[in-house]
């Protein structure tokens, strides 16, 4: 299975805010396997793995685990890049996040985007998928943060959530979070998330521009096209990973999701050989590894969020994913997990 990544982009941003926290980014980098000058060029993609690595090691190196989590560096380093552009030539937050649901790929295909309806508004949802490693609570908390600092800049207003969920345990000290994101976040949720009030996401952005939006979008799609995002299969893929905590997703809610028919989701993805079954099989199973690798979710939270009925679904998957019960597998998975990462390829 192709390994997740995150752009260059986004990468060099986190390196660049380590830096200014006073952290040795190059030293973090080189034990994170992570090749700091292939980060200058834009079409690098690094392992999330990798990046979840690096995030340790700095937390441990920092001895801050609110690392990261204060509003100006999100500001300063979180990097967006091209998709940051094609959001401010738009004309407002819900028309910009609605394209944002396709073109978070460009930023990392590890991590999905949602808008969901709410009577006071729209929750803005960040989901991380594809991972092996644990993920830290820094990386998650990190992201969501600087989607809201993203609001703030586009916008140029301050817009304080109506309110704020993650799926982090709550932390020690509680301080860093209420000043991050003006209110204190409900912790240890199913989703990480925030409510935005419907008229802050139809405020018009004061930056948009009808053809510079066109560009952008123009060049944001041929990334997705070279990124293998625009088949048919990957992106019916990562919604069967946003919506599989609901419970098994029938292929013609999957096409529904991509305003297609059924009959033409089935014709697209016999054209690239594939069969919607397998595809709910391969997502289940990587997302398994990942649900596996964190040791708060108990065999039957993996059940649900797999979308299956019971456990004894899952026992039958892993033992034909993995060859073994997924107890087994695990106490395999955090065993490999202590050991060492193998050097970095650039690309």
């Amino acid at each position: 299975m192709t390994p997740r990544t995150s752009s260059a982009a986004w990468v060099r941003g986190i390196t660049d805010m380590l830096t200014a926290q006073g952290l040795p980014a190059a030293d973090l980098c080189t034990q994170a396997g992570i090749d700091l000058q292939a980060l200058q060029q834009p079409h690098t993609r690094v392992d999330v793995d990798r990046v979840s690595h690096l995030w340790e090691l700095a937390v441990a190196r920092h001895g801050n685990p609110a690392l990261g989590l204060d509003r100006n560096l999100t500001a300063r380093y979180g990097n967006v890049d091209l998709v940051g552009y094609a959001l401010a030539s738009g004309p407002d937050l819900l028309t910009g996040f609605r394209h944002l649901e396709r073109h978070m790929a460009v930023i990392s295909d590890a991590t999905t985007f949602a808008l969901q309806s709410d009577p006071r508004g729209y929750w803005l949802v960040l989901s991380h998928i594809g991972a092996t490693r644990p993920i830290p609570r820094q990386r998650v908390e990190y992201a969501v943060l600087t989607l809201l600092t993203l609001c703030h800049w586009l916008t140029r207003r301050e817009l304080t959530p109506l309110a704020v969920e993650l799926i982090t345990p709550p932390p020690a000290d509680d301080t860093p979070h209420r000043a991050a994101f003006g209110l204190l976040p409900r912790f240890g949720q199913p989703a990480n998330r925030f409510l935005l009030a419907d008229v802050d996401l139809r405020s018009p952005i004061p930056t948009h521009n009808p053809s510079l939006w066109a560009l952008h979008e123009r060049l944001v799609e041929t990334e997705l096209d070279q990124l293998g995002q625009t088949l048919t299969s990957t992106r019916v893929r990562t919604e069967i990973a946003r919506i599989l905590h609901l419970g098994e997703p029938r292929r013609e809610d999957v096409a529904a999701r991509l305003h297609l028919t059924d009959r033409t989701l089935q014709r697209r993805l016999q054209a690239e050989s594939v069969c919607y079954q397998q595809l709910l099989d391969d997502t289940r199973c990587e997302l398994a590894r990942q649900y596996l690798a964190n040791e708060r979710h108990s065999l039957a939270d993996i059940a649900d969020l797999l979308g299956f009925a019971d456990t004894s679904n899952l026992f039958r998957a892993c033992k034909r994913w993995f060859g073994m019960p997924p107890g087994q597998y695990r106490s395999q998975l955090l065993t490999t997990l202590q050991a060492p990462m193998a050097p970095a390829v650039s690309g």
